[in-house]
């Protein structure tokens, strides 16, 4: 179960950093709110993951997780650049995370 809850906070990693980008440096209302109820929520939910699995590993999940998910909201949602150097370094990222799992 640790393993869904540690998913899940990465995917509202992505969520709150999408919408602090569309806050405009919190000056919106409605981004800076979901900013800040996603951003709770993956903190939590990285916190009940971490109660089983091991910090590096679970840390190392979730901010990939977060890394590779902004960096795909950006492309498809925000119209950010898609260029063979950030996909190989989006690559690099997605096999640092399954080494990471596989040596846990």
């Amino acid at each position: 179960m640790s393993w869904v809850f540690l998913f899940l906070a990465g995917l509202l990693e992505v969520v709150w950093a999408t919408a602090m980008k569309e806050s405009q440096g919190f000056t919106r209302a409605v981004p800076t709110a979901i900013t800040l109820a996603a951003l709770a929520g993956s903190m939590g939910l990285l916190a009940i993951a971490m109660r089983s699995l091991p910090l590096g590993t679970a840390y190392m999940v979730w901010t990939g997780i977060g890394a590779i998910g902004a960096f795909a909201a950006g492309v498809w949602f925000l119209g950010e650049a898609l260029t063979l150097q950030r996909v190989v370094a989006a690559l690099l990222i997605v096999a640092g995370i399954v080494t990471m799992k596989l040596s846990h």
